[in-house]
C-alpha cells in the first residue's frame, strides 16, 4: 500500500495523483493541513529521509516565519517547526509499505514508488 502525504491543492501532488492512478496504484491521499501529521510520523520520515530534506525552505511558509524561528536550526527545532506548520513539509511525502519513504516527486523517486 501507497500512502501520499501532501496538499490538495499542490501541483505536485496532483501530478503524483494522477501519476498514480494512470499506474493503477492504490495510494490513499492524507491532506498534511486537513488532516494534520503527527510529530512521530515526521521524526519517522526525518529518520529515513533526512530532516534537510523534509524541511521545504522555498515555501512560502518559511518564509513568512520570524527570522528567529529560521536561525540556529537544529533537527529538533526542525521537527517542531514542521509539526506546528505542516506546509513547511516538502511534498509529497510517501510511504509504501509503512517501510519505504521518498521525499519529493523526480523520475527516480516515480521509478520506485512504481515498481
Amino acid at each position: 500500500m501507497v500512502d501520499v502525504y501532501g496538499l490538495k491543492n499542490c501541483d505536485t501532488c496532483r501530478k503524483v495523483r494522477k501519476e498514480l492512478d494512470r499506474a493503477k496504484i492504490a495510494y490513499d491521499f492524507h491532506d498534511v493541513r486537513e488532516a494534520g501529521v503527527t510529530k512521530a510520523q515526521i521524526a519517522r520520515w526525518a529518520k529515513a529521509a533526512g530532516w534537510e530534506k523534509l524541511l521545504n525552505k522555498s515555501s512560502a511558509t518559511w518564509r513568512a516565519l520570524a527570522d528567529a524561528d529560521k536561525a540556529e536550526l537544529t533537527e529538533a527545532k526542525a521537527l517542531a517547526l514542521m509539526a506546528a506548520n505542516p506546509a513547511l513539509i516538502k511534498r509529497p511525502v510517501i510511504e509504501r509499505d509503512g517501510t519505504d519513504v521518498f521525499v519529493g516527486w523526480t523520475k527516480d523517486v516515480a521509478d520506485a514508488v512504481k515498481k
